[in-house]
């Protein structure tokens, strides 16, 4: 075995775990961002549905349930690494 076979099998559980913050992060963002919007007076008389809003109202919608699904791939991911590892170390 290489020397780049554990760093290639480490790499799909970074790549799980930076996109989950990643997208929990900016799915947070986007509440604050609503939060002062709302306190900026930006939901009268319709303004929320202008300009970027739409989009930044909607990304939690999205984001979170995703968050969701990347953080189980990220659970299966680690469990069959260790299965493997313990699988390997035992024999």
């Amino acid at each position: 075995m290489s020397d780049s076979g554990p760093i290639t099998e480490h790499r799909a559980e970074r790549v799980l775990a930076y996109m989950f913050v990643g997208v929990v992060g900016l799915s947070i963002l986007a509440f604050i961002a609503i939060m002062i919007g709302t306190m900026a007076g930006a939901g009268a008389n319709d303004g929320f549905s202008r300009g970027i809003w739409p989009i930044v109202i909607m990304l939690p919608w999205f984001g979170l349930p995703l968050a969701i699904l990347l953080l189980i791939a990220l659970l299966i991911v680690n469990g069959v690494r260790r299965a493997r590892s313990t699988r390997a170390g035992s024999s």
